[in-house]
């Protein structure tokens, strides 16, 4: 995503793509309806817990380790192979996302930094820093072609400035650009699509549409499935309105279905089955 030229607000001029308006509105009547259930008055806390699993859960099945949900609650050693860390990551970063709020709007590449170490869990010196020229990119799922890091430099800073800046663009817009925007720039080594699906989490929290973090996006990502997602990644990248429009009405299918989710969790725990 380039700013270069762009209105003052270059976040909210993508509001007002087609099918983009109409997606913040059924995303916001997705999030009152969780919000609105008798559950979430006594038990939001339960509910929360939850969609942090499933969330971290779904993140994780994007990048690999698909597992089946009570598996993710059986397993307590997520460092024996590839996928149980790759199931460790994610289960660390969705905890962590909701610790760095206070910092996001001041200084997101602190953010970022901070997520990818939580990620990593390891003291190597491309951990919690953008990559460096020539240094590879362990993101197999992600097939677009990899910025150079003098191009990597430029966008994260235009992208920091634009969160910095603030502005009127919808919850969603903003957080499927950044979303977006990490996957095509795979700023760090490794996990960057776990990286980027926690950002979008930190901006939907912190944006005031999902406080309580209990519509996790994630869940929907996956639902929606590998093929999908990327497909809608592709239009993002190629930067046109329509690919564009695209990516942001697939994520806020993600929030409507991960809103879903929770809303049957509501529905368990008032059964007194969850």
């Amino acid at each position: 995503m380039s700013t270069t030229g762009a209105s003052a607000d270059p976040l909210a001029a993508l509001g007002s793509l087609p099918g983009v308006a109409e997606s913040v509105e059924s995303v916001r009547k997705a999030v009152d309806r969780v919000y609105g259930h008798r559950v979430m008055r006594r038990r939001s806390g339960a509910v929360t817990s939850e969609a942090a699993l499933r969330g971290a859960r779904g993140s994780a099945a994007l990048s690999g380790a698909d597992w089946a949900l009570e598996e993710v609650r059986r397993r307590s050693d997520f460092g024996v192979d590839g996928e149980a860390r790759v199931m460790g990551a994610s289960l660390r970063l969705t905890a962590e996302a909701g610790q760095l709020l206070s910092i996001w709007r001041q200084s997101p590449l602190r953010v970022l930094a901070r997520l990818h170490l939580v990620a990593a869990a390891s003291n190597g010196d491309e951990v919690g820093r953008p990559r460096h020229a020539g240094e590879p990119v362990d993101e197999p799922l992600i097939e677009l072609p990899l910025p150079v890091a003098d191009e990597l430099a430029g966008r994260l800073e235009g992208l920091s400035e634009l969160i910095i800046a603030g502005g009127s663009a919808p919850a969603l817009v903003t957080a499927a650009v950044v979303h977006g925007e990490l996957l095509a720039l795979r700023p760090f080594t490794s996990h960057n699509g776990l990286v980027a699906r926690a950002a979008e989490r930190v901006v939907l929290i912190g944006s005031g549409l999902d406080p309580k973090s209990v519509c996790p996006a994630e869940v929907g990502h996956a639902e929606l499935g590998r093929a999908a997602y990327l497909a809608a990644l592709d239009g993002y990248a190629s930067g046109t309105p329509d690919g564009m429009a695209a990516w942001i009405t697939h994520c806020g299918k993600a929030v409507e279905l991960g809103a879903r989710e929770s809303t049957a969790v509501c529905e368990a725990l008032q059964r007194g089955a969850a």
